[in-house]
């Protein structure tokens, strides 16, 4: 079976990390897997067995979506646009896949409606149409306007067989986000949470009884850094580890590094085997997007989250909200961030110690692959 995934992450690595993994269960099935990413590259994430495709990038300009930047951090003219749509439109008819898999279009992305569209019309005009499916994680954002919940059921009844929720709905529905109508129901597939295999202990006990503090892969989580910061050294019986991701890790770090740096703060990059670690922690401290929030539902620690808000995302404190149902959850908001409240708030989450793992599913890739070949198998 031949499968085409359209990815494009504007400010964060989550929605590509995620789509990668659901192409490596592809392709770990046989399949050929061909991935279009539309936003900046991240070569640290694995692409094994896909064939990776990179359209000329873009970014948002910081928490601003409505503005899309090159690389280079110019506005993104029509002639760079359009050459994203002529890459898209000659890959999926050279392609011809039977699936084609659209990553949180038509739920957002709206200001890439053109080029999501114009790959959804050019699937119709194939020599046999692709099944064309949805993949979008737990928790989305919820939509200003009715209008564009109206629109992308529009998008859906028109284009879409299905739409893959990577949640349980034991832990989080996707009503708990997004308007659900009677016809958007009847396409909802829940796969369970698409998630690598759960960590193994580290094979050196890396992070053994540390406080973690992570943001991700992108260039956001800069506050939460400073307070860590100001926070180990009001807690010096616990070392802290900052894991610093983003295109400039090392200057960021030379920034954050204050001029007597206590000796139980270490700052490096971020790290490949940081799931493993988690294993370890004394307590982890992050923002809550769906990877991280996985991540800690599979390694057990204690956990205080800080969810990203700027630009009125809401995204991660709906999450975080919903974990705190579950045991070692804790959550500091942003707007009460600062060294002396993530200190208390990492003692607090200490004392709970390690919390079982909870019984949910973890297979959403392997589920995406199973609904994916069979309704491709149903064709006419």
């Amino acid at each position: 079976m031949k499968v085409m995934i359209a990815v494009t992450h504007l400010l964060g690595t989550g929605h590509l990390s995620r789509a990668l993994t659901l192409g490596r269960a592809f392709a770990a099935e046989g399949d050929e897997v061909t991935l279009i990413s539309g936003g900046m590259p991240v070569p640290q994430l694995d692409s094994s067995g896909l064939s990776l495709l990179q359209l000329p990038p873009l970014r948002s300009d910081g928490t601003d979506f409505t503005r899309l930047l090159e690389a280079d951090g110019a506005l993104a003219d029509d002639g760079y646009r359009n050459r994203r749509i002529q890459m898209q439109r000659d890959a999926l008819r050279a392609a011809n896949p039977d699936v084609l898999i659209t990553e949180l279009f038509p739920f957002g992305r709206r200001n890439l409606s053109d080029e999501f569209l114009v790959l959804l019309e050019t699937a119709q005009d194939l020599p046999r149409k692709p099944v064309v499916l949805c993949s979008i994680r737990d928790i989305l954002a919820p939509p200003s306007k009715p209008a564009k919940a109206t629109r992308a059921d529009e998008i859906i009844a028109a284009h879409y067989a299905a739409v893959l929720v990577h949640s349980d709905p034991r832990a989080t529905t996707l009503e708990r986000s997004w308007p659900v109508s009677d016809m958007l129901r009847d396409r909802l597939r829940y796969t369970g949470y698409v998630a690598p295999p759960a960590p193994g202990p580290h094979p050196d006990r890396a992070g053994s009884g540390e406080v973690l503090v992570s943001a991700g892969g992108g260039d956001v989580g800069t506050p939460l850094f400073r307070a860590a910061v100001e926070a180990a050294a009001l807690v010096p019986d616990l070392n802290w580890r900052l894991l610093i991701g983003g295109r400039d890790a090392l200057r960021r770090i030379a920034d954050l590094r204050p001029a007597n740096c206590p000796g139980n703060l270490i700052l490096e990059p971020a790290r490949p085997d940081f799931r493993q670690m988690l294993t370890h922690a004394a307590v982890s401290v992050s923002m809550c997007g769906y990877n991280t929030a996985l991540d800690l539902l599979q390694a057990g620690p204690p956990a205080v989250l800080v969810p990203f808000d700027a630009g009125n995302e809401v995204e991660q404190g709906l999450r975080a909200q919903s974990l705190t149902d579950l045991p070692g959850f804790n959550v500091l908001p942003s707007s009460q961030l600062d060294g002396p409240a993530l200190a208390r708030a990492v003692q607090s989450a200490r004392a709970t110690g390690s919390r079982d793992r909870p019984q949910l599913r973890f297979d959403g890739a392997a589920q995406s692959v199973a609904i994916a070949r069979q309704l491709a198998e149903a064709r006419p």
